[in-house]
């Protein structure tokens, strides 16, 4: 999974660096959305996902997706 932001459509909401702090921030400057880690592991895509369903602007974009596996 690869993460993009569209910069001029995050409103600075937060929901993103909420839901995946590890891997969302918010700038100091604006609120606006920063990325810590732009390809996370395995383990943190769900919260990403989460949190890219969850941003009211669609300004995170995941690139890469591979189909969840059940069991």
């Amino acid at each position: 999974m690869k993460i993009a932001i569209h910069r001029n459509r995050c409103i600075a909401v937060g929901n993103c660096a909420a839901l995946a702090p590890e891997v969302f921030d918010q700038s100091d400057e604006d609120g606006t959305v920063v990325v810590l880690d732009a390809a996370p592991p395995d383990h943190r895509h769900e919260q990403v996902r989460e949190a890219a369903l969850r941003c009211p602007s669609s300004a995170i974009a995941l690139h890469g997706e591979t189909p969840a596996h059940d069991g």
